[in-house]
């Protein structure tokens, strides 16, 4: 009597156990509820789920992007879900055929950026930074002191601005001026680049105009009345805006962030270790050819306004 009972009871329980729905990833509180507990993300931390997309190097899988933040800051954190929404992979997937950068360099783009260095080199590489990061400032004087010195036609540095608007607060200017300067005269980038970085520690948001005109009067080639306008109208805040999207696309949530033929240097880098990744990539380009700087691509887009192409320009940085 109690064989047969009991028989019941477990078949009772092996059905119900069957007939419990299936978790997804593919669901959005599904997957929030299981992001949260893998990574330990307090309650205070926002956590969105993207909109999937088809992977382009992983048949049968989506990519899944999952916002992280808080108040202004925040971070992406890529995942593959199975189209079945059963298994989730973290990670990057390559394709031997392909450099293993392929989609960072993909997002880089550095066309009428201020550059310096030889164009068509063999290894390209742009920073991210902030003119107000302390970081910034150590790793642009690193670079500025060595860099051209010691590759005079095999690396192109390009400058981009990322400014961190939440805890800097004349950042964003300093970038928007900047812009203006490069607008007016390229080749004059530098000169602003390396006097603001000089002055960084003495410079408010209610002295940065006075800062950047008294460095204006020192150059005869720079129209300060020109420049003057610039600034007050922010007339190039959209570029600066364009920069910072470009940097957040490529998950970038700090600075200084580089880029060294598309492989991530996201903090801060000291010079040796640095000419050691530049002259494995110029060892490595004599025959891979799949990555360096795009000789003459900023000949091919003559659009008007913008800057004359080939001009000397980039800083350095470092992470804060």
């Amino acid at each position: 009597m109690f064989r047969p009972l009991l028989l019941s009871v477990l078949g009772a329980l092996s059905l119900a156990a069957a007939d419990a729905p299936r978790k997804s990833a593919l669901d959005k509180p599904t997957l929030e509820a299981y992001v949260r507990h893998l990574f330990v993300l307090r309650p205070e931390l926002k956590v969105e789920v993207l909109e999937p997309k088809p992977s382009g190097l992983l048949p049968g899988f989506l990519d899944v992007r999952i916002r992280i933040s808080q108040g202004t800051a925040s971070q992406e954190l890529p995942l593959l879900v199975s189209k079945d929404g059963k298994k989730i992979l973290q990670g990057a997937v390559y394709d031997v055929n392909d450099n293993p950068f392929k989609p960072e360099l993909d997002k880089l783009k550095n066309q009428f950026q201020p550059a310096l260095g030889t164009a068509g080199a063999p290894v390209a590489i742009v920073v991210f930074s902030d003119f107000q990061c302390p970081h910034c400032k150590e790793e642009a004087t690193m670079l500025r002191k060595n860099l051209i010195d010691a590759y005079p036609t095999q690396v192109r540095l390009y400058f981009k601005d990322f400014p961190l608007e939440s805890i800097h607060p004349w950042a964003r200017s300093a970038a928007i001026a900047g812009r203006c300067v490069f607008k007016q005269k390229p080749e004059a980038f530098w000169s602003y680049h390396d006097y603001i970085f000089g002055h960084q520690e003495t410079i408010s948001p209610d002295t940065l105009k006075n800062n950047v005109m008294e460095w204006a009067k020192g150059l005869p080639e720079i129209d300060a009345m020109q420049l003057g306008q610039c600034l007050d109208s922010r007339a190039t805040d959209a570029e600066v805006a364009a920069e910072a999207a470009e940097g957040r696309a490529l998950d970038i949530n700090g600075t200084p962030t580089m880029f060294i033929n598309g492989r991530r240097i996201p903090n801060t880098i000291e010079w040796p270790n640095l000419k050691t990744i530049v002259d494995f990539e110029i060892e490595y380009q004599k025959t891979a050819k799949n990555a360096g700087d795009d000789c003459g691509c900023e000949v091919k887009l003559p659009v008007p306004d913008l800057p004359t192409p080939g001009a000397p320009a980039i800083s350095p940085i470092r992470k804060k």
